[in-house]
C-alpha cells in the first residue's frame, strides 16, 4: 500500500494498530504465574486524526495446569481463581477471539499490524506472549516486543505515572473501587491514551511539517 493509499489510521502509527491492553495476574512472573483475566479495547479515528475507544472484550481466565498462584496478588486484585461464577474460559479460547478482533481492526484501519498500549506494557506484554506460546498459537497479531506504554506516555504529557492519578490529570473520571479489573482498567487506559494523541494532535503535533516547508512558507507570506 502507497503512501497515497493508506489511511490516516495507518500513517499515524507507522501502520500499526494500537490496541489497549490489560491483564489481571496471580503474580509478576508470566511464565509460572496464572493469567487470571484479559481485556482488549481498539480504538477509531476521525477524519480529523481524533482518538477514540471503539470495540471492547473481555475474559475471565482459568489457570492454566500448573500455573502458580501467588496468595498477596489474589488478596490484592479480589480474584478468586476457582470461582465458578466466575465464567473463566481456557486462555487460547479467550486468546483467539481476542486476536480475531484485533485482526479485524487492523484490516478496517488498514494497517499492516497490532501494537499493544498498555500501563506498564511490558507486564502485560510478558503475559500475553507467555499465555500465547502456551497455547500453541503461532501468529499473533501484536508485534513481539514494540508497545506504548501509557505510564511513559503520561510521565511526559501530565506529569504523572499512576494509572488513577493519570486519568485525574487528565480530567477522567477513575473510580479506585472499580480499579483492578482488566475491563476497568482497560477502559481507562485507552481513555487516558486517547487523550494524550489527542491533546498532541490539538497542538499541531501530527502530521509533522516537513524539513523546509515552514521556512518557505515563511518566506512566501
Amino acid at each position: 500500500m502507497s503512501d497515497q493509499e493508506q489511511t490516516l489510521f495507518a500513517k499515524r502509527f507507522r501502520g500499526y494498530f494500537p490496541i489497549v491492553i490489560d491483564t489481571e495476574t496471580a503474580g509478576f512472573n508470566a511464565k509460572t504465574d496464572a493469567l487470571l483475566e484479559i481485556a482488549a479495547v481498539t480504538l477509531k479515528m476521525d477524519d480529523q486524526g481524533m482518538l477514540s475507544p471503539n470495540e471492547k472484550i473481555h475474559f475471565h481466565i482459568e489457570p492454566f495446569e500448573g500455573a502458580n498462584i501467588e496468595k498477596s496478588a489474589i488478596e490484592f486484585n479480589g480474584i478468586d481463581p476457582f470461582s465458578a461464577l466466575r465464567g473463566a474460559v481456557p486462555e487460547k479460547e479467550a486468546l483467539k477471539e481476542i486476536f480475531k478482533v484485533a485482526r479485524k481492526g487492523q484490516k478496517d484501519a488498514g494497517c499492516q499490524r497490532c501494537v499493544m498500549v498498555a500501563h506498564n506494557a511490558a507486564f502485560d506484554m510478558g503475559f500475553l506472549n507467555a499465555a500465547t506460546e502456551r497455547s500453541n498459537i503461532k501468529r499473533s497479531p501484536f508485534h513481539p516486543f514494540v508497545s506504548f506504554d501509557t505510564t511513559s506516555l503520561s510521565g511526559l504529557a501530565l506529569g504523572q505515572t499512576v494509572l488513577a492519578k493519570a486519568c485525574q490529570a487528565a480530567q477522567i473520571d477513575f473510580d479506585n473501587h472499580q480499579a483492578h479489573s482488566a475491563l476497568y482498567d482497560t477502559e481507562k487506559t485507552a481513555e487516558l491514551f486517547c487523550h494524550i494523541v489527542n491533546r498532541w494532535q490539538s497542538l499541531g503535533g501530527w502530521p509533522l511539517i516537513e524539513a523546509g516547508t515552514e521556512d518557505e512558507n515563511e518566506r512566501s507570506s
